[in-house]
């Protein structure tokens, strides 16, 4: 191929020196490759096993005409580039450069070249470190995951209620709705959805709690739809119900801080037996009423469920307590078929 020479500017920091430039996605996919942690033996290998999950919502994502405007970040091994003049210039040849950061973003973008050529011509920016080392490839690479943080995700969901559709989570997005229509006035968590930058309190549920607790059950193909309920209307409204149930169940006693259901476990762990449990019964029954469900969770008030008995418990063994808790109050009806033979 012959040689290429794109407009770029070197940029000198504390300890190393690399260049700027944008390139099009179609030579950054044929230059460039990921050097596997532990796979490969190599200097400069520090990436992970790529996920087909994300290059596949990454080719989506382009195909769909969403926007890069973070840098691919490669460490140039050969053949040697040059640079004078605000000129990057290079021969094109594969295994040119290591990625160091972005190559589920290459990835994606060649999956999406595929299937379109034109986004080949896709302008990318790139930094680009000569000839580093493992551990200047590894200092990069903390940087980058750990010191520079994503987003926090309650502020994600929040904005899918106005980013472009075409660049939303649709199952996030309806749970985002459902948390929100929960958060309601005299619904069961009026004013405890925390939404992102709101004040600090003690007790509530983060909005990222709550869109990821609901999100399996809303996602295509998911529990609801698959029993029969798929507009969000129908959605809102068993979620609701059954919340309403559990505060019933409760009665006075659901707004205390002793409450489980008033923390993220109690939420998540309930979310949880919503879909393994109550909404099978539901189905078979063919009712979703508040009175249905709250008939079978024979609550004790003078014993509910409380956030100390989760105290000292975390990651999923704080909800699947609230889950095992829920399972002893339950007490369905069990109904007598009959079956032709």
């Amino acid at each position: 191929m012959p040689k290429i020479s794109v407009p770029a500017f070197s940029v000198s920091q504390t300890k190393n020196n690399f260049v700027l430039c944008t390139l099009p996605a179609g030579v950054i996919a044929n230059i460039s490759y990921a050097a596997i942690r532990r796979n490969n033996l190599e200097e400069g290998a520090v990436q992970r096993v790529l996920n087909q999950n994300r290059i596949s919502s990454i080719k989506s994502f382009v195909l769909s005409g969403g926007d890069f405007p973070t840098s691919v970040v490669l460490n140039w091994l050969k053949p040697s580039f040059d640079f004078e003049n605000g000129q990057f210039q290079f021969e094109p040849s594969t295994n040119s450069a290591q990625i160091i950061d972005g190559q589920h973003r290459i990835a994606g973008l060649k999956a999406a070249i595929e299937e379109n050529s034109k986004f080949g011509l896709l302008p990318i920016p790139v930094a680009i470190y000569d000839n580093l080392n493992t551990v200047e490839c590894a200092n990069i690479f903390l940087a980058i995951n750990t010191e520079q943080k994503p987003v926090a995700r309650s502020l994600v969901f929040d904005l899918y209620g106005i980013a472009s559709q075409d660049l939303v989570d649709k199952a996030a997005a309806r749970a985002r709705d459902i948390a929100l229509a929960l958060n309601g006035t005299g619904l069961p968590y009026e004013d405890l959805i925390k939404m992102p930058n709101s004040q600090r309190k003690r007790g509530g549920i983060a909005l990222s709690t709550a869109v990821t607790a609901i999100k399996p059950l809303v996602a295509e193909k998911g529990t609801l739809e698959n029993s029969g309920l798929v507009t969000l209307e129908d959605q809102e409204t068993v979620i609701s119900n059954y919340f309403k149930a559990l505060r019933n169940a409760y009665g006075e006693n659901w707004s205390e801080n002793r409450n489980a259901f008033m923390y993220a476990s109690g939420f998540s762990g309930a979310i949880e037996f919503f879909q393994i449990k109550m909404v099978p019964y539901c189905v078979l029954n063919s009712s979703f009423t508040v009175e249905f469900m709250q008939n079978a969770l024979k609550i004790d008030r003078t014993n509910y469920i409380g956030q100390d008995e989760v105290k000292g418990l975390g990651g999923k063994d704080a909800p699947r307590k609230i889950f095992d808790r829920l399972l002893e109050y339950f007490m369905p009806i069990e109904e007598q078929k009959k079956y032709q033979m």
